[in-house]
């Protein structure tokens, strides 16, 4: 019997490794996402000189959500790879910009990246109000609301967890 559990253990153990497939596919979205960044810049580049402020700006604040965007992958790439499949042999010093992330604290980062990006979301959204219903603004606003409150509580959880592990 004992045999069995040590079979089983091992199989679970192992199964970490089909998040292998989850993270490279992750490279390769960020690979369209970055052709896609490019498509976007170079077409910001062509308007430059025809865009007013005001869609100079959206046009920056779309930017830089897609650099949110990317750094978040990265950030759940290799925090998830590190907790959960195997640690980086090679290049410790390379991902200690990290830090070491545990679950929690990567469902923190991941949480306040959603709110960055909810938040330029909903810039974009006020900065062009004109084109959207009441309807429309009031509940783009109650869905950052929402991700706002959300981080809020995941952020309340993990200081009462670790202050429950000291």
């Amino acid at each position: 019997m004992k045999s069995l559990e040590l079979i089983v253990e091992r199989i679970i153990l192992s199964s970490r490794w089909l998040l292998v497939v989850f993270y490279l596919g992750l490279v390769a979205a960020l690979a369209l996402y970055g052709v896609s960044f490019i498509y976007k810049f170079l077409k910001v580049a062509g308007l430059v000189f025809s865009y007013d402020d005001a869609e100079m700006i959206l046009a920056m604040l779309g930017l830089i959500d897609a650099a949110l965007v990317a750094s978040l992958i990265v950030m759940v790439m290799i925090s998830g790879y590190e907790n959960f499949v195997s640690r980086f042999d090679e290049g410790e010093g390379e991902v200690s910009f990290l830090g070491k992330l545990d679950a929690g604290s990567l469902k923190i980062k991941v949480a306040s990246s959603i709110v960055a990006i909810s938040s330029i979301h909903l810039l974009q959204i006020f900065l062009n109000a004109q084109q959207f219903t009441s309807d429309k603004l009031m509940w783009a606003t109650i869905m950052h609301l929402a991700f706002v409150v959300s981080a809020l509580l995941l952020g309340s959880l993990e200081q009462i967890m670790s202050k429950l592990k000291k």
